[in-house]
C-alpha cells in the first residue's frame, strides 16, 4: 500500500523530522514486520538518515549543503533553483526504514529527515509504501 504525507518547510532550506509520521503510518498498515520505502518524488527534494537527538547536526548538514552548493553559482539552469536540484542528488530521493512488531528499527540517535530546497517555502508530498518482510527474490 502507498501512503502520502504532506511535508511543509519552514523555511528555503529545511530538514524535517519525519519519523513520527512514519512510525504512525506503519502502525495504520496493520503489518508487523517488514521495511518501508520513503520516496520523494520531487527533484528539489530529499530524504535522509542521521542524528535527531541534537538539531546542530541538521544544522551543520544544511551550512556543509549550502556552502558546497551555492546558490548562485553561474548555473545554466534558467528557473534558478539548480541548487537545489544538486542538493537533492546528494541527498538522495528515497531510502528504506526496516520495522519489527510494528515499530521503527532505528540506531539511538537516527531520525529520517526530509531535506528541501526551494526558492521559497513548499509543501510537497512524501510518499511511502509498507512491505511484510519476505525475502528480497520472492
Amino acid at each position: 500500500m502507498l501512503e502520502t504525507i504532506e511535508i511543509r518547510t519552514p523555511a528555503r532550506s529545511a530538514m524535517v523530522d519525519v519519523t513520527d509520521r512514519i512510525a504512525r503510518k506503519v502502525v495504520e498498515s496493520g503489518i508487523k514486520s517488514g521495511f518501508c520505502l520513503l520516496h520523494v518524488p520531487h527533484t528539489t527534494a530529499g530524504i535522509l538518515v542521521n542524528e535527531g537527538a541534537d538539531p546542530a547536526v541538521m544544522e551543520d548538514i544544511l551550512d556543509f549543503l549550502d556552502r558546497t552548493v551555492p546558490w548562485r553559482a553561474g548555473y545554466k539552469h534558467s528557473e534558478g533553483n539548480s541548487a537545489a536540484h544538486i542538493k537533492a542528488t546528494l541527498t538522495g530521493a528515497r531510502t528504506f526504514l526496516m520495522f519489527d512488531h510494528g515499530q521503527l528499527i532505528l540506531g539511538t540517535w537516527e531520525r529520517p529527515h526530509d531535506g528541501r530546497e526551494r526558492k521559497a517555502r513548499c509543501s510537497k508530498p512524501l510518499k511511502s509504501g509498507h512491505r511484510p518482510a519476505v525475502p528480497w527474490w520472492t
